[in-house]
């Protein structure tokens, strides 16, 4: 399965605003800087979560964005639908027609398992979910006791 770019980046930018929630609104070119997302795309990926409520912005020299919903409201999967789109992994789960093979493929109901796995995994990780680990993750980077808080 291939994660297209705009989707890993439109992640790690909410990751980056959830894990600076109440301090005020993040400049895109901080959060660029930050994630190494070149700037002119994460500015495209930032209006498009825009546009489905999950940022607000401000424009001006005290302008940047912020979370429009909580962290933990947010999932992967709520992510990857909004900037990706509803994709499925091989044509034929949407329309069996798409292949002359379907009616005797044994692989369909494989794939379709494989997919709904990949569903329940997006769906159940939110974006603050994401900072826990990235906040473990540097802890465990330093040496920090395991369940240091």
């Amino acid at each position: 399965m291939h994660i297209p770019m705009q989707v890993d980046y439109g992640i790690r930018a909410l990751v980056d605003l959830a894990a600076r929630r109440g301090q005020g609104l993040v400049r895109a070119a901080e959060i660029a800087e930050r994630q190494s997302i070149p700037e002119p795309y994460l500015a495209r990926v930032l209006h498009s979560l825009q546009r489905r409520g999950l940022t607000t912005a401000q424009r001006g020299p005290q302008g940047g964005h912020e979370l429009a919903v909580e962290p933990a409201a947010i999932s992967m999967g709520m992510v990857m639908r909004c900037l990706d789109g509803p994709q499925t992994l091989i044509s034929c789960l949407d329309d069996a027609g798409d292949c002359d093979r379907s009616p005797e493929c044994g692989q369909r109901d494989v794939w379709r398992d494989v997919e709904d796995a990949m569903w329940r995994v997006l769906d159940s990780t939110s974006i603050a979910d994401l900072v826990n680990r990235t906040g473990a993750a540097a802890r465990h980077e330093k040496g920090d006791a395991i369940g240091v808080r």
